[in-house]
């Protein structure tokens, strides 16, 4: 089962998804089709699709930091036996010795979609973590950024916003 974020969680990469770091992510629901995010931070960032996914530059109080996003897609799987009782019903009727009564067909798909980032600069390796300096200020910005992207339909309107 995907989980279900309220807001946002702060989690190790790992934890929650494994082909993610160690480090801490902030995660948060993406309601947008894919490439969305990849598509404001390109354009809010006036990167030109060039390192769009890595080292993205940004600064606060004067500060530089750099993240990295990941568009995360968890499946929910449900078994639906409607098609398996049919199935099994049809078969005794008949008689049949068929006892295939699930393939992949019952199992019903839904992908739910995720933004995780991680943190850091040139003085520290995660900016997320519970012991960093910059945690607070760091956790500021990406609550206002994962806001200004759920609110923002037309992405050339962020570069008028800097």
């Amino acid at each position: 089962m995907a989980p279900n974020i309220e807001n946002y969680k702060i989690s190790k990469g790992k934890k929650f998804k494994r082909e993610l770091s160690k480090r801490k992510f902030f995660i948060f629901e993406d309601p947008k089709e894919a490439q969305h995010f990849y598509n404001f931070v390109n354009t809010k960032f006036q990167l030109n699709h060039s390192n769009v996914y890595d080292d993205v530059p940004f600064q606060i109080d004067g500060h530089h930091f750099f993240f990295v996003f990941y568009e995360i897609s968890i499946p929910d799987k449900t078994l639906n036996f409607l098609p398996a009782i049919l199935n099994a019903s049809m078969n005794r009727v008949l008689k049949s010795e068929d006892e295939e009564y699930i393939d992949g067909s019952d199992i019903l798909r839904k992908d739910n979609w995720y933004v995780a980032i991680e943190v850091y600069s040139d003085i520290e390796k995660d900016c997320l973590d519970q012991n960093s300096l910059s945690r607070d200020a760091v956790l500021m910005y990406l609550r206002n950024l994962k806001k200004e992207y759920l609110t923002t339909h037309n992405y050339n309107e962020t570069v008028f916003r800097n």
